[in-house]
């Protein structure tokens, strides 16, 4: 370790110090400090889409994932679809309370559905016509038309009481989840322990401090023995401190570009902002980058091998087709681009009807891995002709350049919905999901039979077809509106004394997914 790193480290374990509580810092068997992630800007409110990429850990939720990713009940004890589609009949487990004692309902339930469908935050519920109590145990939504992945909502949407739901909620939050909070200062640290009231399998950990600190604090905090368990990026995975073990989780945290499908014509978005990219409008632009990426260089140069490659954005889930993926070519990249008048310029960058094969990809500049990426796709892209410029920028600017410049983003979720909101037509220029204005006839036909399924196993093969059909897709065999580049191992370094498990597969890394499955964890020294 450089000087530098050591007198980082040193500074950063100072700092730690004074902040966290010594009975925390001491880490007994029944106490755990984990720096597994930074905290959620909106709090700890799921109608605002608080765990919709993790465990709510306050709330409980009508079904759940086990390490397998296989669905076990949690509050609902059974569950039903109408022959329609249109109708969820769900009956709600009896005898639950929420942290403060007081009753959970089918009311509560209700109240929650309906409150999130008008909250305008993350979860779109807008399909949802209705959702009602008719007795104490029995909720009953009704849907304007059929849309399988709604069922995702039933893993994800942490229930809130009726009677206590309101402003300030976020910050103090009352659920009947595993965890109740005991405090959180901002910024800082939040620390839980566990729900006297709570009806499941308890974790032995009775209390929790989470760390919200940077990726080399974090590790600091590890190395002097203040820490517990922490999650480091690729760049810090072989940096693991004495007396842990690494434990390596398989995701679909992806990462990839989404290019800009329309041509430049002065259309602005709701924000006024640009719409479209005359370059990578062209589909022999986005077929031969495609062709071009060696996504194994990538894993291994800039994640330090702590990864795979990606193909698509749910690489290996039940959804996900392989026959769309495209491998490594440069020859047929170059060969694509000459048939489509991509022709060598001057100095090495193709041109086209005086249009130079050139632009930026924006990444947040604050992640050292994304620019990584956009770095070595712009060195990986110079053989082909195309000149890619990386540039890092705020979220904020990266808002406003969405939709005409290609941007490295992250996805990953354990639910199709997630790959309807990136492709079908609708969703253009909604938030950041269909960001490039994607649009295939197709695939958004695929993708309204799969919404149609009387399940969402019986979904699969149409999502696979939105992929690839045989003739067309949103793959890179298909109309290729993203280059997909790589799938991040999620790697902690946990302290040797505790046993996490067996990790699920991962979505992405907002929302703390290793503690989905805390109840498993065991201390296991003497």
């Amino acid at each position: 370790m450089s000087f530098r790193a050591c007198l980082t480290a040193v500074l950063a374990t100072s700092a730690l110090a004074a902040f966290l509580p010594s009975a925390s810092l001491a880490a007994p068997r029944t106490e755990l400090v984990l720096a597994i992630g930074g905290e959620p800007d909106d709090g700890y409110d799921p109608v605002l889409g608080w765990g919709r990429y993790g465990h709510p850990l306050f709330q409980s939720t009508l079904l759940t994932r086990e390490a397998d990713l296989s669905t076990s009940p949690d509050l609902a004890t059974a569950w039903s679809l109408s022959d329609d589609r249109l109708t969820w009949t769900i009956t709600i487990r009896d005898g639950v309370k929420f942290s403060d004692g007081t009753p959970l309902t089918a009311k509560d339930v209700a109240f929650t559905f309906t409150e999130t469908a008008k909250s305008g935050g993350t979860v779109d519920l807008s399909v949802m016509e209705s959702a009602v109590a008719t007795d104490e145990h029995t909720v009953v939504i009704k849907l304007k038309r059929p849309w399988i992945t709604f069922v995702e909502n039933f893993y994800a949407l942490g229930i809130v009481p009726a009677a206590e739901y309101g402003p300030g909620y976020a910050r103090k939050p009352v659920g009947s989840g595993p965890y109740r909070m005991v405090s959180w200062t901002e910024g800082e640290q939040l620390i839980v322990e566990a729900n006297p009231f709570y009806y499941g399998k308890m974790s032995p950990f009775k209390r929790l401090t989470f760390l919200f600190t940077g990726e080399d604090t974090s590790l600091a905090a590890a190395s002097a023995g203040k820490a517990d368990v922490v999650s480091v990026p690729a760049t810090l995975a072989d940096a693991m401190p004495h007396g842990f073990t690494t434990v390596v989780a398989d995701t679909v945290d992806n990462r990839g570009i989404v290019f800009p499908m329309r041509r430049n014509e002065g259309e602005k978005d709701a924000g006024g902002y640009p719409i479209g990219n005359d370059v990578t409008a062209d589909i022999a632009i986005r077929k031969a980058i495609n062709l071009g990426l060696d996504r194994k260089a990538l894993v291994d140069a800039v994640l330090l091998g702590h990864g795979t490659p990606a193909y698509g954005p749910a690489d290996d889930l039940p959804w996900s087709n392989p026959e769309g993926r495209v491998s490594e070519d440069e020859g047929a990249a170059k060969a694509l681009l000459d048939a489509a008048g991509w022709a060598p310029g001057a100095d090495g960058v193709r041109v086209k009807d005086g249009l130079r094969a050139a632009f930026d990809v924006i990444y947040p500049s604050s992640d050292s891995v994304r620019q990584g990426l956009a770095v070595m796709l712009s060195e990986q892209m110079k053989p082909l002709g195309i000149a890619i410029t990386p540039k890092g920028d705020t979220w904020e600017g990266i808002d406003r350049v969405k939709h005409s410049t290609p941007v490295l983003f992250g996805w990953g979720s354990h639910s199709p919905q997630e790959v309807y909101s990136l492709y079908q037509s609708g969703w253009a220029g909604i938030e950041s999901y269909n960001a490039g204005y994607f649009e295939n006839a197709a695939v958004d036909g695929h993708f309204e039979k799969a919404q149609a399924a009387e399940s969402l196993e019986a979904s699969y093969p149409f999502w696979r077809q939105a992929e690839w059909d045989g003739k067309t897709g949103f793959s890179a065999r298909g109309d290729a509106g993203w280059a997909w580049m790589v799938n991040l191992d999620h790697v902690y370094f946990v302290r040797a004394c505790i046993d996490v498990g067996q990790t699920q597969i991962e979505p992405h890394g907002h929302g703390w997914p290793i503690t989905a499955t805390i109840q498993n964890w065991r201390w296991i020294c003497e």
